[in-house]
């Protein structure tokens, strides 16, 4: 990973799905650029640099196979800004033990954790635009965005 110059300075999240892109990753772009257009969080293109002054998320399932992604991914990381990891629940249940001790253990190499539920209406929407428009994405848009920007580092 490296850091682009200063093209994206006005952007605060630069998203990197860790294995998958699917609703889920698309709806937690919406849910963290709100009405900004891309402004504020963009998904970066397989092998597209960090720009500049941007916060670094991960996006991942609340699997094994999820969490197996992130750590190979936080081997290779190098010298960039920590980041946020976003876990997105992949079912109505709790994630599996091994896919939580796993987090548990590379918490120390990230900016915080944040967590999405399991949000049934991702089922069944044409996309993200039609997503948030359901009470319960808003909702956790909502906690999402408070949960990334109520923490100092």
């Amino acid at each position: 990973m490296k850091m682009a110059a200063r093209e994206g300075a006005a952007l605060k999240y630069a998203l990197i799905p860790v294995h998958c892109f699917g609703i889920a990753v698309a709806t937690v772009a919406a849910m963290l650029d709100g009405d900004s257009g891309g402004e504020r969080a963009r998904l970066l293109a397989p092998g597209e640099s960090v720009p500049y002054g941007t916060e670094p998320v991960l996006l991942a399932e609340t699997t094994v196979y999820g969490a197996m992604h992130v750590e190979e991914l936080l081997r290779r990381w190098g010298p960039l800004p920590k980041p946020w990891l976003v876990l997105v629940s992949d079912a109505p249940v709790r994630p599996a033990a091994d896919a939580r001790y796993l987090v548990r253990a590379l918490e120390g190499r990230l900016a915080g954790v944040a967590r999405v539920p399991y949000l049934p209406v991702l089922r069944s929407v044409k996309g993200p635009d039609e997503a948030m428009e359901h009470k319960d994405v808003l909702a956790a848009a909502e906690k999402l965005r408070r949960t990334m920007e109520g923490t100092t580092r």
